[in-house]
């Protein structure tokens, strides 16, 4: 009997799951761009090592290199991988105190990340969370099953944002449902509505992006609004 092909990930674990490679990973989850030396300190290596692996992390599409100068710039590939990795984190932490991820979540670091960041397209973190119970407690948002839908004063409660609902199509899995926040270990909302309103607030100058890490931040145009929702501050 022919074996079974391996699984397409099984590379990319084999990747991940080497020390060295997880502590450079690691090292560049919080969105920050480091070069080759900074990592190869972080993950206490010798240049020369940090060097073959870095070529293994971009041969498997795990990070990009930015070239700036005489300066390399390593970051994680996006933010795929940096949800994976945060899943990971979630799972190898279970044994700390019962608080899943609470060690990578406690860093300094990862503080912009936890308060407020991008969770492919849609507002994740602190924030997120916060926005979430703030729409579902105010009906703008009523759960059916595993999804969400408008409430009856939905639609017009977002238009008194400058946001129109009915430009929104629904996915195969519907307007909007619960997403687990890696970082909270509760529900923010994900899908075409959440990816929207989060693109609105960007373009509106509602929240901006940290430099070039998934990490968000209220501006001060919005602040009334945030803190009228009392989500505003971590």
């Amino acid at each position: 009997m022919k074996p079974a092909p391996e699984p397409r990930f099984a590379r990319i674990a084999a990747m991940i799951g080497d020390p060295t490679r997880a502590r450079m990973l690691a090292a560049l989850l919080d969105g920050a761009m480091l070069t080759a030396g900074e990592i190869a300190q972080s993950a206490d290596v010798t240049p020369q090592t940090a060097s073959a692996h870095l070529a293994k992390l971009l041969d498997a599409e795990l990070i990009t290199l930015r070239v700036q100068g005489r300066h390399r710039y390593f970051r994680l590939a996006d933010g795929d991988v940096a949800h994976a990795l945060e899943a990971l984190s979630v799972v190898a932490d279970k044994d700390v105190d019962q608080q899943p991820g609470r060690r990578m979540w406690s860093r300094d670091a990862m503080q912009p990340l936890r308060h407020a960041r991008t969770c492919y397209g849609h507002l994740a973190g602190h924030l997120g969370v916060r926005l979430h119970d703030a729409l579902v407690e105010r009906a703008v948002l009523v759960q059916r099953d595993e999804l969400y839908v408008l409430g009856e004063d939905g639609q017009r409660w977002l238009a008194s944002l400058g946001f129109d609902a009915t430009t929104v199509s629904a996915s195969a899995r519907g307007m909007a449902y619960p997403c687990v926040d890696w970082s909270e270990r509760r529900d923010h909302f994900a899908g075409p509505l959440a990816v929207a309103l989060l693109d609105h607030f960007v373009v509106d100058h509602w929240l901006t992006r940290i430099g070039d890490s998934r990490a968000l931040a209220v501006t001060p145009k919005a602040r009334r609004f945030f803190d009228d929702l009392s989500i505003a501050h971590a």
